[in-house]
């Protein structure tokens, strides 16, 4: 359940004085054992570095080594068992302070809920150190210790990612959601209250956001472990999931957005990352949950909005175990599979990560062995992406606890994948957490990965790695003012990233015949760097909802050739040189003329078919007027008549195929259809 430090043992002089009970007045410690007597000074204000949830109470320390040093803070001492600690560490001054680290429950001794963090500290540079009452007031133990500094490699000029703090007033005790909840698919900030959700809508001009609290019924459960965020119902409203140790709730919105009611069922769930995803491809978004301590679970969509509770075939290791669930087609036959970051140290099984083929029939097959990706390590999760820009989705597995490096996947195009950590930059990376995310933040062309401790890995795009300091702790992604770079939400703080000269495209997609966000859908981009891939995904990393817009970065390259869409339903469309440095809207089909109320105009049987196919109108005031048939690849293959509403397709090959209808009032609507 928690991830595992080594236990360190030191012999250091235990101080026991009094911290201070604001920034100003911290007390200055250095090397040793420290005592805090008891934890009752004022809140801290400056944003949260560990965990997520405010406390109404804090100590503060600094610390200023006179040399460079490696310094690990923790309080995973004998002393402290059956403790339970959080602490959150800041470099700059007061009134301008970041996140340096952090930790909540890295313990190894008794339950553990103690904490640890190992970070470089710079030489003349104040760090502040502090402790809340999130989980205990009482007194404890604390170790800061000293240890041999580990030079990072040097920032390439260029390639630095830097950010701009500005706070927000964000209401509600989670605030980890970053992701457009009104339909105009400009990132929104979502703050999660028992009985309210305060949204920031972002303006339409980038200029700041709008605030509004949405009083909500009582949630049972609250995304003590993760949020993900979708529209599973197709009203144009982005639905939640709120993951906690003890179940789910679903935050359905109603259709004006303005309200939302939670559906929260009687399974006792200790749930871990959740995803919104089309499990079985019927169009309609299931969900997706981890078990800590049991086999998965997930929900299927009955079309309705309805979601059906199922357990297992998808993670049945009978402890549990499962942290990080991320879907992703790894071996490009256009369906999602699922890769499982796990954790449970020590525990030989439970422990192991687990990569599973989707089958194509709703049903999926363990393959982690074969594949490469039976990782024993505390992963807890993954960040995946086409690192190398070949056209196949590579990894980075994470790490949780001590002891344990990243590892970097590369995906060798035939179901399996190569260690290829050695040398990439990621061997020396030594900050362990539990949030591993792959996104452009440089706008180059290249996947970065952004992990624990402030730090971005910058893909040079020769499978090395640089790394990038200065950014804050992990926090929802989005782009947050509209400017086509990637920015972070931590608590009530937005990091606005700097930017640069290079180009971009962001496409919104919305899904007809697929899932309404478009999830599921694969997504490619052309041009003098070759091409550029993307899977639309709800549920990333561990804890957060960050943004559902698909974005990418061009570089210096001054316009994308080529577009090309491959949609869950089966549907490819294919536009020329779109626009750079803009959003896109994309609507499945509308390249084609299809309209967008579609599934229910007309009636296809039988389906699967292998010589003839029927189509009934429901709409009896029309006829049919022309039908056109196309491919996997949004080719037109069959220019068709229509007979006694009956059409050959004995000379199509076995596969999917979309029919594109027009009736006698001009309208098209479309449907999917399977050739045997």
């Amino acid at each position: 359940m928690k991830k595992r430090l080594p236990l360190i043992m030191l012999c250091l002089t235990a101080f026991l004085a009094k911290a201070q009970d604001n920034c100003q007045t911290a007390l200055e410690i250095t090397a040793g054992t420290h005592t805090i007597d008891a934890i009752n000074g004022n809140a801290n204000t400056y944003g949260i570095c560990a965990g997520s949830g405010t406390a109404a109470n804090s100590e503060w320390y600094k610390y200023s080594p006179s040399i460079n040093t490696s310094v690990t803070v923790t309080t995973d001492l004998i002393a402290n068992i059956g403790g339970d600690t959080r602490f959150h560490i800041y470099r700059g001054a007061c009134g301008a302070l970041t996140c340096a680290g952090g930790d909540d429950d890295s313990g190894n001794l008794g339950n553990g809920f103690l904490s640890a963090f190992t970070f470089n500290a710079v030489a003349g540079t104040t760090y502040f150190i502090v402790f809340d009452n999130k989980w205990r007031s009482t007194g404890f133990n604390f170790v800061l210790a000293e240890g041999p500094y580990t030079p990072e490699q040097p920032e390439v000029p260029g390639q630095i990612v830097g950010f701009t703090p500005q706070t927000i007033a964000l209401g509600g005790s989670y605030k980890n959601c970053v992701v457009d909840m009104n339909g105009d698919y400009l990132d929104d900030i979502v703050g999660i209250s028992n009985t309210s959700l305060n949204i920031l809508y972002q303006n339409a001009s980038g200029g700041g956001f709008t605030p509004a609290t949405i009083t909500t019924p009582q949630a049972t459960y609250m995304p003590s472990w993760s949020v993900t965020a979708a529209d599973y119902d197709k009203n144009g409203y982005t639905d939640l999931l709120f993951g906690s140790g003890s179940g789910v709730t679903f935050m359905k919105a109603n259709s004006t957005g303005t309200g939302y009611t939670p559906i929260s069922g009687p399974q006792s769930i200790f749930s871990q990352r959740s995803n919104f995803v089309d499990l079985n491809n019927d169009g309609h978004l299931d969900a997706f949950v981890c078990h800590d301590v049991n086999p998965n679970v997930y929900y299927l969509n009955d079309g309705n909005g309805n979601l059906v509770f199922h357990q297992g075939g998808m993670g049945d290791f009978p402890s549990g175990g499962n942290y990080g669930s991320i879907f992703v087609d790894y071996d490009n036959d256009g369906d999602q599979d699922l890769f499982i970051a796990k954790c449970r140290g020590g525990n030989t099984g439970a422990n192991i990560d687990e990569l599973h083929r989707n089958n194509g029939n709703g049903t999926f097959t363990n393959v982690s062995v074969a594949a490469g990706m039976a990782d024993p390590d505390q992963s807890w999760s993954s960040a995946f992406g086409d690192f190398d820009n070949d056209g196949d989705m590579d990894a980075l597995i994470g790490s949780n606890a001590g002891g344990t490096t990243q590892k970097l996947m590369r995906n060798n195009g035939d179901g399996t994948f190569t260690n290829v950590s050695a040398g990439s930059g990621f061997e020396s990376y030594t900050n362990t957490g539990r949030e591993y995310i792959a996104r452009d933040f440089n706008n180059d062309g290249f996947i970065d990965v952004f992990g624990p401790g402030g730090i971005i890995m910058i893909n040079n795009g020769d499978w090395t790695f640089t790394k990038s300091g200065g950014a804050p702790q992990n926090g929802p992604i989005g782009d947050l003012n509209n400017d086509g770079f990637l920015d972070v939400q931590v608590e009530n703080t937005v990091y606005y990233n700097n930017g640069n000269d290079n180009n971009w495209i962001i496409l919104n997609l919305q899904g007809i015949q697929s899932t309404r966000n478009g999830i599921g859908a694969r997504v490619e981009i052309y041009g003098a760097w070759g091409r550029q891939i993307r899977d639309v995904r709800s549920g990333e990393g561990f804890e957060f909802a960050n943004s559902l817009n698909t974005h990418f970065g061009i570089g210096t390259a001054t316009e994308i050739t080529r577009l090309v869409i491959k949609w869950p339903s089966g549907l490819v469309e294919e536009i020329l040189n779109p626009a750079i440095n803009s959003k896109l809207l994309v609507v499945e089909g509308s390249t084609l003329g299809i309209s967008e109320t579609n599934s229910n105009q007309f009636i296809l049987y039988p389906n699967p078919a292998s010589d003839y196919i029927r189509i009934q109108l429901t709409d009896m005031q029309s006829e049919i007027a022309s039908v056109k048939i196309y491919d996997y690849q949004g080719r037109m293959v069959s220019d068709v008549k229509i007979q006694e509403n009956q059409i050959d397709i004995q000379s199509l090959s076995a596969g999917n195929y979309m029919m594109v209808l027009q009736n006698s009032n001009g309208e098209k609507f479309s449907q999917k259809f399977v050739k045997k």
